[in-house]
């Protein structure tokens, strides 16, 4: 079973996404914690006013400590959310003046403030507390102060800034997505640009791939020139292999059928002449096969590399009507050629002339006698050579695969063939950016049209 494929595309994008997200988070986190921590800070400031405010105040009377409460000392500690405030006056451990039980984190005797949150009152409150040894007669005392108040103030400003920093987060996490689509669009796009320079590639083109790639791409880009390196060399060979064994074969082929000719006019008996008969006809059709693949491996290997020429193509046809026509008059048919004046074309003469002679041969091969063979030249809508017979016509079941490599009408296998005729064309019209046309004729017979660009 196949593993499903995985895109790599998308693998790069939910990276990236997945990376922006984490990050989103983080920044969300570190800046709600330093907002918590500067809107602390801020309220302990003022908790710390408020107690030194408050110490300002105290003096000591007959190792009394007398505390006129001043106003400002819990008017600075007003909020938007009306916060309640809470203090506790201590002298050495006696409540003077405040809230029962309202104490600090620890029993302070330096200056310094100390800083707690606790639960009192049923709320949550920051409570600042300090402990200072004052001078006295006949000892010092010891005056401890605690200031508290409620965090809703703090709540609500930190809420604030928690959903400022939540909307930041998703801009910033929608604006690295945006960011990873384009990067991994972006990163991936000189790939794309390799895989579709080659989609649009003939089967023969086998060409090294020459653009430019990032150097991450360079090893794959070099294997898949040397991949194709590998394979013109290989078709090449073959092609060579192919035309060179056809050539071979066609010079013994002639001489055993010019001997089988010799002792067919030399033997009596009718076994013997019907044996000889086959022969020859077993002889001819080898040739002709031989003859089409030396036609269809030159065809393949100049398609890649056409030699184009500024061609007329009704005297490419003339010249073949000319070459075939005492062929036709052993056959007793009639070739013509008609066109209404010259044709114009930029293509390869030697593939033109070999679509052009396949055709007419298979046109002239499958008619019967007194019939006529037509060449028409015609320039609109496109460049075309139509090549009809008033033979058997095309099978109608098969006419879509007869341009398919050694595929023949099951109507014609008594006549000599090989299959490769209708291929040859179809190849050539092809490599011109045209097509082959195959239909029937009305009143019988098959038509042939090869479609060229100008």
């Amino acid at each position: 079973m196949n593993a499903r494929p995985r895109s790599l595309r998308r693998r790069l994008t939910l990276t990236l996404i997945g990376g922006a997200a984490v990050l989103a988070v983080l920044f969300y986190m570190v800046i709600r914690l330093y907002a918590q921590q500067i809107a602390q800070q801020s309220q302990d400031r003022i908790l710390e006013a408020s107690m030194t405010s408050l110490l300002d105040a105290a003096v000591v009377r007959d190792g009394q400590i007398e505390l006129d409460v001043p106003y400002a000392a819990f008017a600075m500690l007003d909020t938007p959310a009306d916060d309640r405030v809470f203090y506790a006056i201590y002298q050495d451990q006696t409540l003077l003046s405040g809230y029962v039980g309202l104490e600090g984190a620890t029993a302070q005797t330096r200056q310094t403030p100390g800083f707690s949150t606790q639960a009192f009152a049923g709320a949550q409150v920051r409570v600042a507390s300090v402990t200072q040894t004052l001078p006295a007669n006949p000892r010092p005392v010891s005056l401890t102060i605690s200031v508290a108040q409620t965090r809703d103030s703090l709540a609500g400003t930190l809420l604030r800034i928690s959903i400022n920093a939540a909307v930041f987060g998703a801009a910033f996490f929608l604006l690295a997505a945006g960011m990873a689509l384009w990067t991994s669009a972006s990163t991936l796009r000189p790939l794309r640009q390799i895989a579709e320079s080659v989609a649009r590639r003939g089967p023969s083109d086998l060409r090294p791939v020459t653009r430019t790639v990032p150097t991450e791409l360079l090893p794959l880009v070099s294997s898949l020139n040397a991949l194709m390196t590998r394979l013109n060399l290989s078709l090449t060979q073959s092609e060579t292999f192919i035309a060179e064994a056809a050539h071979r074969v066609r010079t013994p082929l002639a001489t055993v059928r010019s001997h089988a000719e010799v002792t067919l006019m030399r033997v009596d008996k009718d076994e013997n002449r019907q044996a000889l008969r086959a022969m020859i006809r077993a002889i001819d059709e080898s040739s002709r096969a031989a003859g089409q693949l030396l036609d269809h491996a030159m065809v393949t290997f100049r398609r890649d590399q056409l030699e184009k020429q500024d061609i007329d193509l009704v005297a490419i046809c003339s010249d073949i009507v000319d070459r075939l026509t005492p062929v036709a008059d052993m056959m007793d048919l009639d070739l013509r050629l008609v066109d209404q004046g010259p044709v114009p074309v930029k293509a390869d003469p030697i593939l033109i002339q070999n679509a052009v002679r396949n055709l007419v041969d298979n046109a002239l091969k499958y008619s019967t006698p007194d019939k006529v063979v037509r060449i028409a030249v015609a320039r609109d809508p496109d460049p075309m050579i139509t090549v009809t017979d008033q033979g058997v016509g095309f099978p109608g079941d098969q006419i879509d695969m007869l341009s398919q490599r050694f595929q023949r009408g099951n109507n014609v296998k008594d006549t000599v063939g090989s299959g490769l005729g209708l291929t040859i064309a179809q190849d050539v019209a092809e490599a011109h950016g045209g097509h082959l046309e195959l239909k029937n004729l009305k009143g019988g017979g098959a038509c042939a049209v090869l479609h060229l660009s100008y």
